[in-house]
């Protein structure tokens, strides 16, 4: 019997478009596009989740693979990158049904350490019943010993979480473990079917 509801954060309760903060901090498609790859999609990205380095000290990482001309927009881009989030539309009427239901509610996230500086802006810290985020762990989804982890600091029973995540490797990885588990597709009553 589900008894607890743990949600992923990126594209299930906030959209994640960096294309956002690509086109406020640089002209040209072509800036954009050295921006996206070296760090969105570059190595520093996942190293800030698993909580190998800051969102900070991307910026000296990275900024070698950089042109000159990038430098100045590309430490504004590092400083306000999370301009790109905003709510999942449904996601705070879901949690408002889940929690009226009885349910706990949980996050299990991968991110930097910036979540804290961003996450609150949307949701208030007490309106889950616990939040785990990876760089703060050490451990990165969808490796199962952060989900053993969130279940272990919490008390909860993997058999009665549901898990939601847009990634199937993460949900596969909760399934695992023996949570309930489903892909997030925009869909908020499909989530409330496994209730």
């Amino acid at each position: 019997m589900i008894r607890q509801v743990v949600f992923d954060m990126g594209n299930v309760l906030l959209q994640f478009r960096p294309w956002i903060a690509l086109e406020e901090f640089f002209e040209t498609p072509e800036d954009r596009e050295i921006i996206e790859r070296e760090l969105f999609n570059g190595p520093e990205w996942i190293m800030g989740d698993e909580g190998i380095i800051t969102n900070e000290e991307r910026y000296e990482r990275i900024l070698p693979r950089i042109p000159a001309h990038l430098h100045e927009a590309f430490k504004r881009c590092i400083d306000g990158w999370d301009m790109c989030l905003s709510p999942v539309p449904g996601a705070s009427a879901f949690c408002d049904t889940v929690r009226k239901k009885g349910y706990g509610m949980y996050v299990l996230s991968n991110a930097c350490n910036r979540f804290h500086h961003f996450f609150s802006r949307y949701f208030p810290r007490d309106f889950f019943d616990g939040v785990m985020v990876s760089s703060d762990v050490k451990m990165i989804k969808p490796n199962p010993e952060i989900y053993r982890h969130l279940c272990s600091v919490y008390g909860l029973k993997p058999e009665e979480c549901l898990f939601v995540d847009d990634r199937p490797e993460n949900v596969k990885a909760a399934i695992s473990i023996g949570m309930e588990a489903v892909v997030f597709q925009d869909d908020w009553d499909e989530v409330e079917k496994r209730l």
